[in-house]
């Protein structure tokens, strides 16, 4: 027997390699209750999906709530193992009209599953977000094969975008505005940042990568978190203004003088783990010391050849460089003794295990 109770969509209809699909508007109220997981416990090859990732959905939830104002979700795509009916508004416009769908069926996630998740704990501490909606693409289910197909096709070419991109579009981040504004403002970064990948090419012309000038950056303000925006982009322009006079070859790729590809071929203290390093120590020094400028002058008397011995294990592993954090932190320790600076607990710990060769300087 038909089932005679239906849910109800207004939508729009579509079709896609010769099939019928649905686009329409869903509460978000009624995202837990009707969109549903396949069960974890199944294998892989049973499955439509992969398993959640439970760790994701409380950072996904928490964007929400703080953005209740402005958070932007794309839309779910979902399969009913149900017959679908759509009766269009008017004869003159077929695409357009009302889906029906029996509550007999059953709704499984074919990408979204993540959001779906932390739309349900969103709506635990705000309930008032039950009256938004977020868009859902149906199809009717045509059995697992399809359903996994569809998810291999949905994800085949998803790219995740490079993390300087990401943040360089991230305006609620008051880290990263500060770092747009201190690539305009520094004159040592003036045309030397990569705004757009995270990685460069060996025939860049840039210097450094947004991102690794971002954690650098943050590293540097650690202990600043308190103090208002001008006063954090005083500091980091005097800090990293300062830091360059002591490594010339940053103003001569400025200039046009030495080509910034050999620059990061021969030398290391452009590359990530390195800027990340000499912020974390100048956290340290602008912390300890009024005249820590003065004291970055010991920055000019380190040999930053990637050919140097010590940085092996530290900053060179493997002969490749490393940006764990491990290797930052060693990083750190070698340009904190060679300027006097003292190393905390955590990084006499991480030093001393060094030392012991508990973290090996080839591999």
């Amino acid at each position: 027997m038909d089932d005679p109770f239906h849910y109800v969509f207004p939508a729009i209809r579509g079709v896609q390699a010769g099939r019928e699909y649905y686009v329409s508007m869903c509460p978000l109220r009624l995202i837990p209750k009707i969109f549903l997981f396949d069960e974890e416990e199944l294998t892989a090859e049973l499955r439509a999906q992969r398993t959640l990732n439970k760790a994701r959905v409380p950072e996904i939830a928490r964007y929400i709530t703080d953005n209740a104002g402005g958070y932007v979700f794309s839309a779910l795509t979902a399969s009913v193992d149900a017959d679908l009916s759509f009766q269009p508004a008017s004869h003159t416009n077929a695409s357009l009209g009302v889906l029906r769908i029996p509550m007999s069926g059953q709704f499984i996630i074919n990408d979204g599953q993540h959001r779906r998740a932390a739309i349900e704990a969103a709506l635990k501490e705000n309930p008032k977000l039950g009256d938004e909606s977020i868009a859902v693409v149906f199809f009717s289910d045509i059995g697992l094969k399809r359903s996994q197909q569809m998810f291999a096709d949905l994800n085949r070419y998803a790219i995740r975008p490079s993390t300087s991109i990401s943040i360089l579009y991230d305006h609620r981040d008051q880290g990263a505005e500060l770092v747009r504004l201190l690539i305009h403002q520094a004159l040592p970064f003036r045309d030397l940042v990569e705004m757009e990948r995270s990685t460069l090419s060996l025939r860049s012309r840039r210097l450094f990568t947004f991102s690794a000038l971002y954690q650098a950056t943050t590293a540097l303000l650690s202990e600043c978190s308190a103090w208002q925006v001008d006063d954090k982009l005083a500091l980091a322009t005097r800090f990293w203004s300062t830091t360059a006079e002591q490594l010339p070859e940053w103003e001569q790729v400025r200039r046009g003088r030495l080509a910034a590809s050999e620059v990061r071929q021969d030398l290391i203290h452009s590359h990530g783990v390195v800027l990340h390093a000499i912020g974390r120590v100048g956290s340290a020094l602008v912390k300890a010391d009024e005249a820590w400028s003065a004291r970055l002058k010991g920055l000019s008397e380190i040999d930053w050849s990637r050919s140097n011995p010590s940085w092996a294990g530290r900053a060179v592993v493997g002969g490749r460089l490393s940006k764990a954090t491990t290797n930052v932190i060693l990083t750190a320790n070698y340009i904190k003794t060679r300027l006097a600076l003292p190393l905390s607990a955590d990084e006499q710990r991480v030093e001393d295990a060094f030392i012991r060769g508990d973290y090996d300087r080839n591999s």
